[in-house]
């Protein structure tokens, strides 16, 4: 089986995954975001994990599963604002914890285990607050967050078929070799027929806005995409991981979305979702 067919066979399962556990209600859908997040942090742990650096990932995955746990119980009007507060001593157990383990460089454990929170459990956070917008309402809505993947899947999809097909100039090759401004900008394409038809379906937002929800998407995505390069390149690794055959890793995978949800969830905010 050549890449490109174990790449769309992995693409298709992915997309009846995550489309099944967005349109099948909250729980499903805040379930889907703490396995992403779980499973990514734990891939990144394991990136930085070596003779030099070592995260502190048990006591990491807990603090980044109440962080998430915590904002989706307030955000879904389980509990009030204050159940965020038990993050904070969780947060100081880690520095707590270097104190009995023996390493060489106890702060650059600690720094890369609060690393991959902020890198990856933040940016989750936002993305389960955009399901729940306006955020007072405690009601769930799977028309954004569909739209959102869709939006993802269409722009990734149409980059690396142009990229691949007629991609000639390097949109950042000190950083991410093989990415192309043809690449990009079919991807963009792509992504933009995609919303607008989407449009049509998913009427939470009109037409212009999203259009213009899929350019913060696409931009800030795309901003994602390089830093996780960037990351990868100073590791000297082709990919982050090998769980999604054809795709990679789970940070190859979701690294747009992390890189574009905390400035989505702004946007729509501005736009009068709060």
């Amino acid at each position: 089986m050549n890449n490109l067919t174990k790449r769309a066979l992995t693409g298709i399962i992915l997309v009846l995954v995550i489309a099944g556990a967005i349109i099948g209600g909250r729980y499903c859908f805040i379930l889907l975001i703490l396995t992403i997040n779980l499973l990514t942090l734990y891939e990144f742990y394991n990136l930085f994990d070596n003779q030099d650096i070592s995260p502190v990932k048990l006591a990491g995955a807990v603090l980044s599963t109440v962080v998430l746990s915590t904002v989706a119980l307030v955000i879904n009007g389980n509990n009030d604002w204050e159940i965020l507060l038990i993050n904070i001593p969780l947060i100081f157990g880690i520095f707590f914890i270097k104190l009995f383990m023996l390493s060489g460089h106890p702060f650059h454990d600690i720094g890369f285990t609060l690393l991959g929170i902020i890198y990856i459990t933040v940016p989750m956070c936002f993305f389960i607050g955009i399901a729940f917008l306006p955020l007072l309402r405690h009601t769930y809505s799977y028309q954004i967050p569909l739209g959102y993947f869709f939006v993802l899947w269409a722009n990734d999809t149409g980059a690396y078929l142009i990229g691949k097909t007629i991609g000639r100039h390097k949109l950042f090759y000190r950083i991410s070799p093989n990415k192309t401004w043809e690449g990009s900008i079919g991807g963009a394409i792509f992504a933009f027929i995609t919303v607008f038809l989407g449009s049509l379906f998913l009427t939470s937002l009109n037409t212009g806005e999203w259009i213009l929800l899929a350019t913060i998407v696409i931009v800030t995505g795309t901003f994602g995409d390089l830093v996780k390069s960037m990351m990868k390149r100073s590791l000297n690794l082709k990919d982050s991981g090998s769980i999604l055959p054809g795709h990679g890793g789970m940070l190859d995978r979701f690294d747009s979305l992390l890189g574009s949800a905390p400035f989505a969830f702004c946007y729509l905010i501005l736009l009068g979702y709060a």
